[in-house]
């Protein structure tokens, strides 16, 4: 029996999709408002495109649980921009609005004055993320990026890792081009750069790459890359850390970057109008107890050190998170019926972040992972959608005991939705839509060649 309620959840990935799926199989009316034109989120544009078939498999998860009769789904609108939440949540007669907006925002690198120099001489992860998963369309023209033999990353998590793996990747497919040699992303990823190279009697050296470099302010034994429960004991620190400088070796190794701890960017190198460098602060010390700072140039910086969330006009913010009133629920503070969900309520927007937490239902986070696997991702984005149903569950019996909407509300938002859909040009058939908007895949083009 379809209940009196409805619901507006805004963001349609991992959790998203399951919340509105586990409302809409309880009879409840759900409206899916998602930003972009596919609901998927950074399984989609996060996600390296050498997990092609995770990235399939989990999106397929997401189209089973949208298309159910109980959901309305609107795509290409953006919350604070084409509605505003205050409205939405107060004026449209929603039982309750959820936020599963997760963290779109690079985190700004703290260097004064190189935001200037965005889309030129430096570029955010992000951004870089869209343009290296999309670069192998011919029509794609979001983004027109270069990265150049030489190119630096600032970061130090797994975004970090798997940054400088693309510019190995680029470079490297770069200088192969200029030989006659023609090799895909996947490839080289799949078989690593080193090894490919040495198929061909060929090696960075000879081609005249001297790499990328990663630099971290992370001791290297420190980098988050495995998990470590509350308070480790010395005994468990110690083996972390040997067991992160193995990891990094190994992928280091195969890919041909270089990775440098201890390491905190301070300063830009600035040489007639254009960004060439930067100023490194080292954690270690001299005799006379001040800090050594080292000079490092490079044709291109990329900073990789995490996401957060875009502020939404309406939604009350503390720092880099929204101003949560209740962690157990997500409810928001000084909003009427909204609560967040995931990386709404956490702030972190690393899909290689668990989501997932045992003591509650908001998603906080329990652990840093190296995922390196299809596997390892995968565990992450079923704890994002557990995350999603736990909180679903209990919120159950207050959206049961909350608003309920008359029919005259129903009607009335059905009428506004309907024409945010029309707008977008989205008759209802989700398939169709989705395989209609769905990126030209690299997989896929290789398979016609």
């Amino acid at each position: 029996m379809q209940s009196n309620q409805y619901v507006a959840i805004f963001g349609g990935a991992a959790a998203g999709s399951e919340a509105a799926f586990q409302l809409s199989e309880k009879g409840i009316n759900v409206v899916l408002f998602e930003q972009n034109a596919l609901p998927y989120g950074k399984i989609e544009n996060g996600l390296p495109k050498w997990h092609h078939k995770l990235r399939d498999r989990q999106e397929a998860l997401i189209d089973e649980r949208l298309n159910h009769s109980h959901i309305k789904f609107v795509p290409n609108v953006r919350l604070g921009e084409d509605l505003d939440i205050r409205d939405v949540s107060e004026n449209w007669g929603f039982s309750v609005v959820l936020m599963a907006t997760g963290a779109w925002k690079d985190r700004p690198l703290p260097v004064k004055g190189i935001d200037a120099f965005i889309g030129r001489e430096f570029y955010y992860q992000n951004a870089l993320s869209d343009w290296f998963n999309n670069n192998h369309d011919p029509n794609y023209k979001k983004y027109d990026y270069h990265i150049p033999d030489g190119s630096i990353v600032i970061g130090g998590g797994l975004a970090s890792i798997d940054v400088a793996k693309i510019t190995m990747i680029e470079t490297t497919r770069d200088a192969l081009a200029n030989r006659g040699i023609q090799v895909d992303a996947l490839t080289l990823e799949r078989k690593g750069v080193v090894p490919f190279l040495e198929e061909q009697g060929l090696s960075l050296e000879k081609l005249g790459l001297k790499g990328s470099t990663l630099y971290t302010r992370h001791p290297i034994e420190e980098m988050p890359l495995t998990p470590l429960g509350d308070n480790p004991t010395a005994e468990e620190l110690e083996k972390a850390g040997r067991v992160r400088r193995n990891m990094l070796e190994k992928v280091t190794a195969r890919f041909g970057f270089r990775v440098l701890g201890s390491r905190n960017a301070v300063e830009t190198i600035v040489e007639n109008g254009k960004l060439v460098g930067l100023v490194f602060a080292k954690d270690a010390e001299t005799e006379g107890g001040e800090k050594t700072f080292e000079q490092v140039l490079a044709p291109r910086i990329i900073s990789a050190i995490g996401s957060i969330q875009q502020p939404i006009p309406g939604v009350p913010q503390s720092g880099e998170t929204y101003l949560v009133k209740d962690y157990e629920t997500g409810e928001l503070e000084g909003l009427h019926n909204v609560f967040a969900l995931g990386n709404a309520v956490t702030g972190r927007g690393n899909i290689r972040y668990s989501q997932s937490h045992s003591r509650n239902a908001t998603g906080n986070i329990s652990a840093t992972l190296m995922a390196l696997e299809d596997s390892d991702y995968e565990k992450l984005f079923v704890a994002a959608a557990e995350s999603g149903k736990q909180q679903i569950q209990s919120l159950f019996s207050m959206i049961d005991g909350g608003d309920r909407c008359t029919l005259s509300q129903i009607d009335a938002i059905n009428a506004k939705v309907e024409e945010l859909q029309k707008k977008a040009g989205f008759d209802g058939d989700y398939q169709k839509w989705i395989d209609a908007h769905r990126p030209v895949r690299l997989e896929n083009m290789l398979e016609k060649e």
